[in-house]
């Protein structure tokens, strides 16, 4: 299944909304994505996992870096996850006490 990208917001938060499945091969997609909503200062960018049936742990330390940058620069990188397979594989690794991580959007942009 191929990956697919788009960009909104939400609040005063960027919004990356991915689906499909995010591991080796599209990984370097996501990074791309998200190094752009990483700069031009502090912001809060919320990642829409609600539509990825899978991420592998390419995927994840995508996403640790980012929020590592992100909170480097004062910001944040939020989660909206709301399948149970990718919930499992965030507390399994032990990053759903690292991210934010809330079943909407909306949710996770208002924290």
């Amino acid at each position: 299944m191929e990956v697919s990208f788009d960009e909104t917001e939400e609040g005063d938060a960027a919004v990356l909304v991915v689906r499909g499945e995010v591991d080796l091969s599209s990984a370097p997609q996501l990074r791309q994505r998200l190094l752009g909503l990483a700069t031009g200062g502090p912001r809060t960018v919320v990642v829409d996992l609600t539509g990825v049936s899978f991420i592998d742990s390419t995927g994840l330390g995508v996403l640790v870096s980012a929020l590592k940058r992100l909170r480097a620069e004062g910001g944040d990188l939020r989660l909206a996850v709301d399948r149970p397979q990718i919930a499992k594989v965030l507390e399994i690794t032990g990053l759903d006490t690292v991210f934010l991580v809330a079943p909407t959007v909306e949710e996770a942009a208002r924290r």
